[in-house]
């Protein structure tokens, strides 16, 4: 598993590299300082998994995160436990307080190889799929979402609304550009304002104007427009 340490303590990283030596399925492929340099590095190099510092000068791991498409694994490390709550609170693999105890680490790397190995049942490619996640911050608020649970992305003028669970928080990013990003075996343009997940249609019926309305599970009702009633069709089987 390839891993990025990101924090902007030199002792503390080579530390965290001392301590991995023992995990020999972990390859550390390159370690960054700040947030902007981490950024770079994760879009070039693509990491299964970041061992992240939260409080870091210029901007926070969160921060960071909420840079990003798509989030590997991570695993929160710091020396400031006030923010445990909020690292649980995003749904992170784990959270570890410096110094780091081997012992820790070690709980932390089985569960990663316990996730991982559920992860190799679907290979999306360059596209995100159901397995991937996502992470949303809303406020004080913020989670990390798997894409299987997000039945609906609604456009709300420069914001997408997320729907999963019970809760609705808002992203800042374009439809279009999200629609670029999903795997379409999985995620439809219902029409100008929705992407559906299509593991979440529940029913179907026709709509007027040739078009559909598609009940989800859950409750939500979305209308498929003229114009992709019919790729809706096929895709659906129908």
């Amino acid at each position: 598993m390839r891993a990025l340490i990101i924090d902007d303590e030199r002792l503390a990283r080579k530390e965290l590299m001392s301590l991995l030596e023992e995990h020999s399925k972990i390859e550390i492929i390159g370690e960054a300082v700040n947030v902007d340099e981490a950024y770079e590095m994760i879009n070039k190099l693509n990491p299964d998994l970041l061992f992240l510092d939260i409080q870091m000068p210029g901007k926070t791991g969160f921060q960071l995160l909420e840079m990003l498409d798509s989030t590997p694994e991570v695993i929160f490390t710091t020396a400031y436990d006030q923010y445990a709550i909020n690292a649980f609170d995003v749904s992170a693999l784990d959270y570890l307080l410096k110094p780091i105890q081997p012992e820790r680490l070690a709980e932390c790397i089985s569960k990663l190889n316990k996730i991982e190995e559920v992860k190799k049942e679907e290979n999306t490619g360059s596209k995100l799929g159901l397995k991937d996640q996502v992470f949303v911050k809303d406020g004080d608020k913020c989670w990390f979402v798997s894409l299987s649970d997000v039945r609906l992305f609604e456009s709300d003028g420069n914001y997408i609304k997320v729907y999963f669970d019970t809760f609705k928080p808002m992203i800042h990013k374009s439809l279009n550009a999200l629609d670029e990003k999903l795997d379409h075996r999985s995620f439809f343009r219902a029409s100008r304002k929705h992407i559906v997940n299509l593991s979440w249609v529940e029913n179907i019926e026709p709509w007027f104007n040739g078009g559909l309305m598609v009940k989800l599970k859950g409750g939500d009702k979305i209308e498929v427009s003229r114009r992709q009633a019919a790729k809706f069709k096929e895709m659906m089987s129908l």
